[in-house]
């Protein structure tokens, strides 16, 4: 089997961070083990180890040293190569797909397509819902052309993007739960609460709706789930309570989950995010649109 290029992609970061730790959480944001797999796999199919570890440190090897120049070489030219394909199909290919995780709502899409519409009468959308196990919906490896999603973004990733709307926390509950009948929730009441966690490879954005930030001891987790519809139905099961914002409360409203204002948190944001160097001008006239249409329902 030949290796892919994630597996060099992996094995730049680990090179670059000298750690699988840092690159694992703060470059590709999986799992340490799944890292250490990957590589493990790489050094198989090269037939070479390719970097000296033990408890405190890392350290290319020789085969490393001379693979390390060679494999960003190797990612250079494809990021070459997909950007000048995209160029080249744009002229004939003008769909332009938005990623989002949670459900968008808001009146965004009617108005954003009436506009892209008026100003580019030749570009349709199309959507992709990513799960949350990929924090750039989509962005990073090309399935996605723009994201609505909620920050933060993977940082050092090459991402830009325009905050749409700024929305309170409310809480989803059970019922019966004992704050299910309460006009507003504080952050202190429910941080004790098994929580509804997003998967590890979502990144800061698991921190941020677990609100990591405001405890003074590490969350309790209930379960995970890699998508809304997975996290609601754990708070139906009774499994955790979650984070929500204020707009995605009507959007996801069910019968057996309680939602609640919650007190103590900042707000969340919403997005629209694209890849920075992606110039084009269907991309910004998208973003455009985004803004323009929550900033007047806000006026």
């Amino acid at each position: 089997m030949e290796p892919h290029l994630r597996d060099l992609r992996y094995f730049v970061a680990v090179a670059e961070e000298l750690s699988f730790t840092r690159a694992a959480t703060d470059r590709l944001f999986i799992a340490q083990p799944t890292l250490s797999r990957q590589i493990r796999q790489l050094e198989t199919q090269l037939r070479v180890e390719l970097f000296d570890r033990d408890r405190r440190t890392v350290a290319l090897t020789p085969a490393g040293s001379a693979l390390l120049p060679l494999a960003r070489e190797m990612l250079a030219q494809w990021e070459q190569a997909r950007r000048q394909v995209g160029e080249a199909a744009s002229c004939c290919d003008t769909v332009l797909t938005v990623g989002f995780q949670t459900r968008i709502g808001r009146g965004l899409i009617p108005t954003v397509t009436a506009r892209l519409g008026a100003v580019l009468p030749q570009w349709r959308l199309s959507f992709r819902q990513v799960s949350w196990t990929d924090p750039a919906a989509g962005l990073l490896d090309g399935q996605t052309d723009v994201a609505i999603g909620w920050l933060p973004v993977p940082p050092n990733a090459g991402l830009s993007w325009k905050v749409v709307s700024t929305e309170p926390l409310w809480a989803a509950l059970p019922p019966g739960h004992r704050l299910s009948t309460s006009d507003s929730v504080s952050f202190a009441e429910l941080a004790g609460e098994p929580f509804v966690a997003l998967p590890p490879a979502a990144g800061p954005q698991r921190e941020f709706w677990l609100g990591t930030a405001h405890r003074d001891r590490p969350a309790l987790i209930g379960v995970e789930a890699a998508t809304a519809e997975e996290s609601f139905e754990a708070v139906a099961a009774g499994l955790g309570v979650s984070l929500l914002a204020a707009g995605n409360v009507e959007l996801y409203q069910r019968p057996d989950v309680r939602c609640r204002p919650v007190t103590g948190l900042p707000p969340a944001q919403l997005a629209v995010i694209w890849r920075a160097e992606d110039d084009r001008e269907a991309v910004r006239v998208f973003a455009d649109s985004c803004v323009h249409c929550l900033c007047q329902q806000a006026a």
